[in-house]
């Protein structure tokens, strides 16, 4: 039975993520799911995420409907969140059975395997690691709350734009975040704490090599579907770098 792990989808409402929504959907439609024992989204799913106690953002209905059916016929759907969604609770684990994760720990053939979106572990992120522990504080969840949802979706939207910008490069094999997983998972790995580290949040998809005590581990960054429509696939004997089609 597969698994299949995929990150940074970052999915938005306006008309320039349509394409990105349709190409999702499609992909989570031709999941079988009498061959796949389960998905593991590593975090970014949405560009944005919150829960209200009664509204659901309707311009992600298609996604969550193939999820839900996913979820219906079998399939386990892991969510490891990420800095975009590390909002999500109630909706998706009730009415979606995603399993809800900060990480996640999976014996895959034999192999301990650590999931982590990749948020925070950049030392000179120091910023991020301040911002997140007060987004996440209730008494700010709650005033969020009382922000009309088209207004929060609205700000959301553009502040996650003006991030992207500002982090963009052109070659993403030289971005930010890259070194600082790649030096987390060699020291994982080193340290014997798992034999394959999987992460995503650099959008830069790669399978490495490194030593671990008991001989070689593997970490493996899935990329993303912001621009590359990356994924990998665990196929119960190797894991695998997919791409789901051209952008």
């Amino acid at each position: 039975m597969r698994t299949v792990v995929f990150s940074d989808v970052h999915l938005n409402v306006a008309a320039d993520g349509r394409d990105l929504m349709r190409d999702l959907t499609a992909f989570l439609r031709g999941i079988d799911p009498s061959d796949t024992e389960r998905i593991v989204i590593l975090g970014d799913l949405f560009d944005f995420w919150f829960e209200y106690r009664h509204v659901i953002f309707s311009g992600y209905f298609d996604v969550l409907r193939a999820f839900a059916d996913l979820g219906d016929a079998g399939v386990e759907i892991h969510f490891v969140i990420g800095n975009h969604d590390f909002w999500a609770g109630r909706f998706l684990k009730d009415h979606l059975r995603f399993h809800i994760h900060e990480r996640l720990e999976l014996d895959l053939g034999g192999q301990r395997v650590l999931f982590v979106h990749g948020d925070g572990i950049n030392p000179k992120d120091v910023g991020y690691r301040i911002y997140k522990r007060i987004a996440r504080a209730r008494l700010v969840v709650w005033l969020f709350g009382l922000i009309h949802p088209d207004w929060a979706m609205g700000i959301a939207q553009a502040v996650a734009r003006g991030s992207r910008h500002m982090k963009k490069v052109d070659d993403v094999s030289q971005g930010a975040e890259v070194i600082p997983l790649r030096e987390f998972a060699k020291r994982m790995l080193a340290d014997g704490a798992a034999d394959v580290v999987m992460c995503g949040h650099s959008h830069y998809p790669v399978i490495e090599h490194y030593p671990t005590p008991n001989g070689t581990g593997t970490y493996i960054n899935t990329g993303d579907w912001l621009y590359h429509q990356s994924y990998v696939e665990w196929d119960g004997a190797e894991f695998r770098r997919r791409q789901f089609g051209p952008r």
